[in-house]
């Protein structure tokens, strides 16, 4: 079977993928995070305390990945391990008074991201494509 471009699915959702996520980084720098920093400080932000192991699987990361991107944020003190009460070996992270302040202020750059996206894409189409993607994420991690 012959393929391209036109009839990739994964060359489609990849390229589609960088193309956003470079906007986003565009407006994220401004904040000194990236999108994935960004999608990081929200996730302890609304789930509280996660362990490692809760974060990589909201995230859908494997662990190398998401140690990578958290260096910076407990470099930065955005983010602290803290033991879970369960055990000194078991820590969880922690969103600190500076990254909720930091969070607070790629806020203002994430929703000026968003806010282009949806003027170029459109909102109808950019919410539509949001609940395909998340069901395409949930639908495919079940096969």
């Amino acid at each position: 079977m012959h393929t391209s471009p036109e009839n990739d699915d994964c060359f489609a959702i990849r390229q589609a993928a960088r193309h956003i996520s470079q906007l986003y980084e565009r407006h994220l720098s401004e904040a000194e995070v990236t999108p994935t920093q960004f999608s990081i400080l929200t996730a302890l932000r609304d789930g509280a305390n996660l362990t490692m192991l809760e974060l990589a699987q909201a995230m859908v990361m494997d662990r190398t990945t998401l140690v990578r991107a958290l260096r910076p944020l407990l470099r930065n003190g955005l983010i602290a391990n803290e033991p879970d009460g369960q055990g000194a070996r078991r820590l969880q992270l922690v969103l600190t008074a500076c990254g909720h302040a930091r969070l607070d202020e790629a806020m203002v750059h994430w929703l000026a991201a968003q806010n282009e996206f949806e003027r170029k894409f459109g909102p109808q189409q950019a919410a539509m494509l949001r609940r395909e993607l998340f069901r395409l994420t949930r639908d495919v991690s079940r096969a």
